[in-house]
């Protein structure tokens, strides 16, 4: 599948930017999957105005792949969102593994109806960047991708611009999530972009908790022998938006209405600071991110999108002290919340 293959709603849907919340996984106690609330999930993203949805990614939790709930989980996502939704959405598959498993991945997802792929390069931490360009490429050959720089804290790999520069020109790539959690390494990814002449077809979207929305506002200058080129990341594939997604929405669309001008009003930029500091109690930065899950499950716990924190590894949960810490934060910033919206509409996605 190429990327000229998707319908041109969708595709202008990715390229100008759009709110992508990466989908949690929703059990019962056995640790089984729960089929009412993972559906009432979908259809709160939907309804919260989110431009599609990402599934099989890390918030999705990669050990379905171990329990048999890739395919479940991704057809469950699919046939929720097309009965419940007639507008164009961007449908996202996160692909993981060495390139038998992603190719395979890739091959589901397609036959599924998503399109694209956001590459994990998780597995690939031994291999090259030749040996890492090769693999990129043989997954682009079955599905648009994309890109995925990963902060090592969670099992990212570290990759120079060069490696970018590659990768964008590869052509079946039409967007990468940055989530390194770091400026220079984000820099790194745009000035590969540019140098590959790919910012007009690959679509930046952020994935940096620690900068959300100043990612999502600010202009970035790259220099290359003398010469400036001016770009902006258009939207965001976030974790983080699995939780008061609502507000996420509008606080998306007043980051893009202020692209492109002089001025940025100081109250917006200071929000950024708000939203890293809840950002740091539901993913855990206290204990290295180990809790950055289950911190989003309690949020939706809280509000009945969830009955419990429960993950497919019963060593998975909130860390200690964590608990505390989303206390604090949802008291603090309790306006930046959903929870009217989701209490006025959580009878009808249950249903």
């Amino acid at each position: 599948m190429h990327h000229s293959q998707i319908d041109s709603d969708i595709r202008k849907l990715i390229a100008e930017g759009t709110v992508l919340p990466a989908h949690p996984l929703a059990l019962t106690a056995e640790r089984q999957l729960d089929k009412t609330h993972q559906r009432a999930l979908t259809r709160y993203y939907l309804d919260a105005g989110a431009g599609g949805l990402a599934v099989g990614v890390h918030t999705t939790q990669f050990a379905i792949r171990d329990v048999g709930l890739y395919r479940p989980v991704l057809e469950l996502a699919a046939e929720t969102a097309a009965n419940w939704t007639k507008r164009p959405l961007a449908m996202v598959a996160g692909l993981a593994g060495p390139t038998k498993q992603a190719l395979a991945e890739a091959r589901t997802a397609r036959d599924i109806g998503y399109h694209a792929g956001l590459l994990s390069l998780a597995a690939m931490k031994s291999a090259s960047e030749d040996e890492i360009i090769a693999h990129c490429t043989a997954i682009a050959a079955e599905i648009p991708l994309v890109g995925f720089y990963l902060q090592p804290a969670v099992g990212g790999v570290l990759l120079s611009s060069g490696f970018w520069q590659r990768f964008a020109a590869i052509d079946n790539v039409i967007a990468i999530k940055i989530a390194p959690f770091n400026r220079y390494r984000t820099l790194d990814v745009l000035r590969g972009v540019a140098a590959a002449g790919a910012l007009d077809r690959v679509a930046l979207y952020t994935g940096n908790d620690d900068h959300i929305l100043l990612d999502l506002m600010l202009p970035f200058d790259l220099r290359d022998k003398g010469v400036t080129t001016r770009t902006y990341f258009k939207g965001g594939l976030l974790g983080h938006w699995s939780v008061w997604t609502a507000s996420a929405v509008k606080q998306f669309e007043r980051c893009k209405a202020v692209r492109h001008k002089d001025s940025v009003p100081a109250d917006l930029l200071a929000l950024d600071a708000r939203i890293t500091d809840c950002n740091s109690a539901f993913f855990d930065v206290a204990n290295n991110f180990h809790g950055c899950i289950a911190g989003c499950h309690e949020i939706l716990r809280r509000q009945g999108l969830m009955q419990g924190l429960w993950c497919l590894d019963p060593n998975e949960g909130l860390s200690p002290g964590q608990k505390d810490e989303i206390d604090r934060v949802t008291r603090e910033h309790a306006d930046l919340s959903d929870d009217a919206f989701v209490a006025a509409n959580l009878s009808k996605w249950l249903s």
